[in-house]
């Protein structure tokens, strides 16, 4: 079976074909780093920007895999025809190879919210143009945890072969993720891990010492607890604080209790969380959800969170927020898996990682009662890479996991579809 391996990245499906019995014919790669590193693990170096690929020069080949970016797709191609509905994205670029080349089978994986992406008109016509060229089509939402990798980890794989998919099936989840555990992933004591910064250790013990004000009997809160929203009482109930007069602004409170008494508003707006300064769509029903459960909490217990709420302050605004996913559990941060995301400080069991994304050095998880970041290597083993002898250096290596294919998902899919 010889197939491509576009957007290849690390190579995540070159690892899973080969495992099969594939033969890689041709691959491509936009970042130069990442090409580099292809070579040096696949023999193989890959062509540069698919946009300037001319399908003639593409090897024959059974099986065409891609983990494609999501983009945009033109309105007008909702009335000029399919065609143009893809072009001047790069899927147009995989349509004109696959137009080209007919193989038999091709993959494509994509983050989960794919097929809901412009209210599911992009899988819409992703999947018209497969068909368009006689792919029979299919697409699921998959997750290593399901397949015994302790990393949940949603994604849409979209499987597409000429003259029917001939009763194929999608692979039997052989776990739930429960049962699973993050220290089977881990080394002892590796000499490349990282230590926590003192703000870091700082942050997280601060809250720490958030999590112990409340009473044992009481169930710590399990929505996402927003610090800035405590001492606040800016109004919330509607579209746009830039709805509502100046003069009625600046007798509320802003974050952590802030005046707003500005006399211009761009003054007033900088003392209020920055998901609720936009000029629309600033408070959808959830937000407004989670506003009033953090602000009826301060209610609840205001002497004790005035206590411990200037030392919060101290940290940037994603750190004074909180995901405490341990309902039930110990109640120590430090027993924990965690990770630092635009969304707040994420604590959740060591049944799982938290999914790997094109992490920032600060987005890597932390193994809490390590108190280090995870490596490489053992990230790579949350993507089932252990195969791989050479990543890019430095930061470069966790933000190329983070956009990766997994290796045992991928190899599974591509098992099923063969059989065909």
């Amino acid at each position: 079976m010889r197939f491509v391996d576009l957007f290849a990245g690390l190579g995540g499906f070159h690892l899973a074909a080969k495992g099969l019995g594939g033969q890689c014919v041709f691959a491509c790669e936009i970042d130069e780093k990442l090409r580099t590193n292809y070579e040096a693990n696949f023999g193989i170096n890959p062509a540069g920007d698919i946009k300037k690929v001319n399908p003639k020069e593409v090897p024959h080949h059974d099986l065409l895999c891609a983990g494609f970016p999501c983009q945009p797709f033109s309105k007008a191609g909702d009335q000029m025809g399919w065609k143009d509905a893809v072009r001047g994205t790069v899927f147009f670029n995989i349509v004109e190879i696959l137009r080209h080349h007919q193989p038999k089978f091709v993959v494509l994986e994509n983050v989960a919210h794919f097929v809901k992406h412009d209210k599911g008109n992009t899988y819409t016509k992703v999947k018209t143009a497969l068909e368009k060229l006689g792919y029979d089509v299919k697409h699921e939402q998959l997750s290593p945890h399901r397949f015994g990798v302790p990393q949940i980890r949603e994604r849409m794989y979209m499987i597409g072969q000429l003259g029917g998919l001939n009763g194929f099936q999608w692979p039997k989840p052989q776990t739930t993720g429960d049962e699973l555990s993050v220290r089977d992933i881990l080394d002892e004591n590796p000499s490349d891990a990282i230590g926590l910064s003192e703000q870091v250790t700082n942050c997280l013990n601060t809250w720490q010492e958030f999590i112990e004000l409340f009473p044992k009997k009481e169930e710590l809160p399990s929505f996402p607890i927003w610090s800035m929203e405590f001492k606040a009482t800016y109004p919330y109930k509607q579209d746009s604080l830039y709805e509502v007069e100046l003069e009625k602004l600046r007798k509320k409170r802003g974050s952590f209790g802030k005046t707003l008494n500005y006399r211009f508003r761009e003054n007033l707006m900088a003392h209020l969380p920055s998901y609720a300064r936009y000029r629309e769509n600033s408070f959808p029903d959830w937000k407004q959800i989670f506003i009033k459960h953090n602000r009826d909490l301060y209610e609840n217990h205001k002497k004790k969170i005035d206590r411990w709420l200037d030392k919060i302050q101290k940290f940037p605004p994603s750190l004074q927020k909180l995901e405490w996913n341990c309902k039930g559990g110990e109640r120590n941060i430090w027993n924990y898996m965690i990770q630092f995301r635009a969304s707040g400080v994420r604590i959740k069991r060591p049944t799982t990682s938290p999914s790997l994304v094109a992490m920032t050095t600060t987005q890597v998880p932390i193994i809490g009662w390590e108190k280090r970041y995870m490596t490489v290597r053992e990230c790579a083993r949350l993507q089932s890479m252990d195969k791989l002898k050479h990543f890019p250096a430095g930061s470069a290596a966790m933000a190329a996991l983070g956009n990766a294919v997994n290796v045992k998902v991928a190899n599974l899919v591509l098992k099923s579809l063969l059989k065909g």
